[in-house]
């Protein structure tokens, strides 16, 4: 049995820091840069292990922007969160498919990349991975933003998600990028329908197979919207979100990409507490006084 407080082993919460005026969910809140940096640092307050700055939406339709004006977005944020950074030890992640975007947050203290194409979308980023040492995730997405949604089909998902995941692993390695590197996301709700992301969150163990850490990211998604009868907005998914985040870590997720640090860490905890078994690396289990 775990200790109140002792988050589970090998298992990170992934704060998002949407510097965006266009996300599903926060867009415009913390487009100006001391607004992210200040909602930053509440994030690694709350417990976030990881912030993921993102200066281009990736929701259904979104448009795309220049290189130049993401990096605009997210360089001041990523330069004030490294500047008064804590002990906490918490990484900053830039959320991006440009290779340019992610060398120069890199040169700015960043050390994750994500990216949602999967090294796909710039031939130059599987270099920037390679050469900077970076943990790096790579994501299954079907299409791209601007269509991934328009009627998603699959014979079987997870085979397919599987199979895309260790194929594109393989292309990393192949290119120089150490596999240690590596995590991998599903993409949840990125070319999937409300029952193809029921069918991979059901399954993870089968991508958790594949021997890399699972990136889970389920976060007010509109998918949770429709398998309750109470119709609910972005921010009314607290609910939705921090089940899914529990079956997900139940099923072997390594990391968990929220909006909500605080409770999604506390449902972390408590799941831990029930489930046993899996704890911090630094803090070896104890057993509990009552």
């Amino acid at each position: 049995m775990s200790i109140p407080g002792e988050p589970p082993r090998g298992v990170r919460v992934m704060g998002i820091l949407n510097v965006t005026p266009d996300s599903f969910s926060d867009g415009g809140r913390f487009l100006e840069p001391q607004t992210a940096i200040e909602h930053g640092r509440e994030l690694i307050a709350e417990g976030a292990d990881i912030v993921d700055v993102g200066g281009e939406s990736t929701r259904p339709g979104a448009r795309e922007v220049s290189a130049r004006e993401e990096l605009a977005r997210v360089r001041p944020v990523i330069e004030g969160l490294m500047a008064e950074r804590d002990e906490s030890g918490a990484v900053i992640s830039v959320d991006t498919s440009k290779a340019s975007v992610a060398a120069a947050a890199l040169r700015a203290g960043a050390s994750f990349i994500n990216d949602v194409t999967a090294l796909r979308g710039d031939a130059q980023m599987v270099g920037v991975v390679a050469d900077s040492g970076a943990q790096c995730c790579l994501m299954h997405m079907l299409g791209d933003p601007r269509t991934m949604q328009r009627d998603p089909r699959y014979e079987d998902v997870v085979s397919e998600v599987k199979s895309f995941l260790e194929e594109r692993l393989a292309f990393a390695v192949r290119e120089g990028v150490r596999e240690q590197q590596v995590l991998l996301d599903p993409g949840i709700g990125f070319g999937k329908t409300v029952a193809h992301n029921l069918a991979l969150l059901a399954r993870l163990d089968e991508l958790v197979s594949i021997g890399r850490p699972i990136v889970v990211g389920t976060s007010r998604k509109s998918f949770l919207a429709r398998l309750t009868t109470r119709p609910s907005e972005p921010h009314e998914r607290l609910a939705g979100t921090l089940a899914t985040s529990v079956l997900a870590f139940e099923r072997g997720a390594s990391v968990l990409r929220v909006h909500d640090v605080a409770p999604a860490r506390e449902a972390l905890e408590v799941a831990a507490a029930t489930l046993g078994g899996r704890w911090t690396a630094s803090s070896p289990p104890k057993t509990p006084t009552s």
